[in-house]
């Protein structure tokens, strides 16, 4: 398989994570992504399509090629299951096993890749609750985000968006306050006019801002009662 630029590879994990987050997939909404400006943007999405890695629809719509999403999914293959390593075997928080995978990715073999997913334990997701592309895992339909959620409501984390993973002080943030998959959280505050939603977890409140818990999805627990305790 040809093996595109860092920068290529950053944007097809980009373009692929929104893709599978449901979103629609324009050149401004990858600036965001991408923390790069629009003109930036725009002029690698141009490059991209030049090689075949994606096409742009009439409007201006950026969906991957059949050779983008193979791509797309090799990388993301790799990206996530190094981080499952990472955390899981070698024992590195989220912020940092994120960081290092960008790295490690890139010197994974299909050999090598094969012996981690063995010593990870066979996982179908990322620590942070993405699916791992070939796993047959998936994010759930009944999913909502935790900024959906009312006061009382109680839900079990279950998905941080890749958007959030790029913030490492907000990674290290979600981490302190144990806001993982398969976390049981309660919503305890909601101040939609100063944009903070406040949940419990283990005890202990959590303030989010509404754009964060926007990202995150959870599945409510429909068989607690909203007067319970977490």
């Amino acid at each position: 398989m040809e093996h595109p630029s860092a920068t290529v590879d950053d944007y097809l994990q980009a373009i692929f994570s929104l893709e599978g987050e449901g979103e629609t997939v324009i050149s401004a909404r990858l600036a965001r992504r991408m923390r790069v400006t629009p003109p930036t943007a725009w002029a690698t999405v141009r490059r991209m399509e030049r090689d075949g890695f994606v096409q742009l629809d009439e409007r201006k719509v950026v969906h991957l090629t059949e050779k983008g999403r193979a791509q797309a999914e090799d990388i993301v293959r790799r990206h996530r299951l190094a981080e499952r390593f990472l955390c899981d075997v070698m024992g590195l928080g989220w912020a940092e096993a994120h960081s290092e995978a960008h790295i490690f990715e890139h010197a994974i073999t299909p050999r090598l890749e094969a012996k981690i997913f063995a010593l990870a334990g066979n996982p179908t997701h990322c620590p942070h609750g993405s699916p791992i592309p070939g796993t047959g895992g998936k994010l759930d339909d009944d999913l909502v985000t935790l900024g959906s959620l009312k006061v009382g409501d109680q839900a079990t984390v279950q998905f941080i968006s890749e958007e959030l993973e790029e913030d490492m002080d907000l990674l290290r943030y979600l981490e302190r306050g144990k806001m993982m998959p398969g976390g049981a959280i309660r919503v305890v505050e909601l101040a939609p006019s100063t944009g903070i939603i406040v949940v419990e977890r283990d005890g202990a409140n959590v303030p989010l801002g509404l754009a964060v818990a926007a990202k995150i999805r959870v599945r409510r627990r429909r068989d607690a009662k909203a007067s319970s305790s977490v």
